[in-house]
């Protein structure tokens, strides 16, 4: 897409949202939603450094981070298993 567009479409979302106004529960979730997103990527990057030892690397991208934010330890191990199993 072209820049123009998508500048523009940006700042028409935050003028419809200014004047209309955002509920709060929504800002809320969008909030706790991107606290997530920046733990999981928090957790890729430890699990990162200590798994240099075993030849564990996971890299750090938006499906990721968003697997590791909501899953947990879980999505963790569901990410090692898919790149060690799976992928490899």
């Amino acid at each position: 897409m072209n820049e123009t567009v998508v500048v523009v479409s940006i700042v028409s979302l935050i003028v419809i949202i200014l004047l209309v106004g955002i509920p709060v529960r929504l800002t809320r979730l969008v909030g706790e939603g991107i606290a997530r997103v920046v733990i999981g990527a928090l957790f890729i990057f430890l699990i990162n450094i200590a798994g240099d030892v075993a030849g564990i690397h996971l890299p750090i991208n938006l499906f990721t981070v968003t697997v590791t934010g909501f899953l947990g330890i879980p999505g963790i191990v569901a990410l090692i298993f898919i790149q060690q199993y799976v992928i490899s």
